[in-house]
């Protein structure tokens, strides 16, 4: 691999995205690359030629299994969207000065939708324009809505962290023998796709009962039924856990929080920003029955636990990323690095990359055979599916009684 090359991260950060940086960095350097940059604050701080050389913080391999084990996004992240190419042609003629500036060849995005569609854009300008650089993307997203790829770094640690969870807030509220149940209601990330409320039924074994109920956007929520549901288990129940996600919504197209306190913010790519589903169910459940609820936010938590990442995920998240750096050096580009599923028992993937065009802004929501049929809960289709996800542990490199992390310091210049 000639020259150099850069790395960026965007979107949501995941408890597994550094590990990608981690595997373009290895298998880059492995491949004769001479340097390899990090965007500082992904596509937005690179128009501003926001470099960093990563020779100065990984070029020691116990950086690498710290970086393995650091959440959150360590070149720092951003939520900027490229605009058309149309009447915008300066911004993009921006991006590859800035490449040939420091010898740059390929552009390596580690992100979801909106990041790969950022790589669709600036390969296809490149196309148009003779330009000789490529790019390439690696995916990332707790949400798992990509196409194509059987299923996306991060998802499996994150689907570990809300199962565990679920767990221990099942334990709690069973430990107490009331003579009316208290309805904790539990709100996970997914604004479209239900994959990281599914999660919530990985928690169901030998030594826990699992939800009561899964609510996902998939399936439109009827109010009336979910108090119906509400009162025929806590009729018979002393503890009632039910998971829901934040995007669920009425036959109206109205989002369930937007009955309470919705917040009334819009990101640069028009997503309303969720929160408060669970506290509106659970201020509707107390006010109509006179029971005790209890709203539970998993929020930030959910992406940043790297203390409890799977360690399949972590393993799959790195492969990822230097199975991009393998294709950008076959001369490959405008493509996303797919994971193939070739067997689930034992679990086995393949790589592969392909092309970005049929992945770019394109979300893919859980099958409709995999949720039962009262439309509340996930059947063994989906945990065949998610099990191998979550197995296995990295552990933490503990320093003074906590986890070690590696940090940038160009993130607070």
């Amino acid at each position: 691999m000639k020259g150099n090359i850069v790395v960026g991260q965007s979107g949501g950060p995941t408890a597994v995205i550094n590990a990608s940086v981690a595997g373009v960095y290895s298998a880059a350097k492995k491949l004769g690359a001479d340097k390899v940059y990090g965007m500082v604050h992904g596509i937005e701080g690179f128009l501003q030629d926001k470099l960093v050389d990563l020779d100065g913080y990984l070029a020691d391999p116990t950086a690498i299994e710290i970086l393995k084990r650091t959440p959150s996004a360590f070149l720092g992240s951003c939520r900027f969207k490229m605009p058309k190419i149309e009447g915008h042609e300066d911004v993009y003629e921006k991006v590859f000065e800035i490449m040939e500036k420091h010898d740059i060849s390929t552009l390596f995005y580690a992100g979801g939708n909106d990041s790969m569609d950022t790589v669709k854009m600036l390969s296809d300008y490149a196309a148009a324009h003779g330009k000789k650089q490529t790019f390439m993307g690696v995916p990332k997203t707790i949400d798992n809505d990509l196409p194509v790829t059987d299923h996306c770094p991060g998802y499996g640690s994150a689907a570990k962290y809300i199962a565990a969870s679920m767990k221990e807030i099942i334990r709690d509220n069973e430990s107490f023998g009331a003579e009316k149940p208290t309805i904790c209601i539990v709100e996970i990330m997914g604004r479209h796709a239900g994959w990281l409320t599914a999660a919530a039924a990985l928690s169901k074994g030998d030594d826990c009962s699992g939800p009561d109920a899964i609510y996902l956007p998939e399936v439109t929520f009827d109010v009336d039924k979910f108090m119906e549901k509400v009162n025929k288990l806590a009729a018979t129940k002393h503890s009632v856990v039910i998971a829901v996600s934040e995007g669920v919504a009425l036959a109206d197209g109205r989002f369930v929080c937007e009955l309470g306190d919705a917040s009334s913010f819009v990101d640069a790519f028009g997503h309303k920003q969720l929160s408060g589903c669970a506290k509106t169910l659970a201020d509707m459940v107390a006010a109509k029955t006179g029971l005790k609820t209890r709203a539970i936010e998993f929020s930030t938590l959910q992406r940043a636990a790297s203390h409890l990442s799977s360690l399949t995920d972590v393993n799959e998240a790195f492969q990822s990323g230097a199975d991009a750096v393998k294709a950008a050096n076959e001369g490959k580009t405008g493509m996303m690095i797919t994971l193939n599923r070739v067997s689930s028992d034992p679990y086995e993937i393949s790589t592969s990359p392909y092309d970005i065009h049929a992945i770019a802004n394109v979300e893919r929501h859980i099958p409709a055979e995999w949720i039962t049929e009262d439309g509340c809960g996930l059947n063994e289709k989906y945990i065949e599916y998610a099990r191998p996800l979550i197995m296995g542990e990295l552990q933490p490199l503990f320093v003074d009684g906590l986890p070690r992390h590696l940090v940038m310091k160009e993130l607070f210049d």
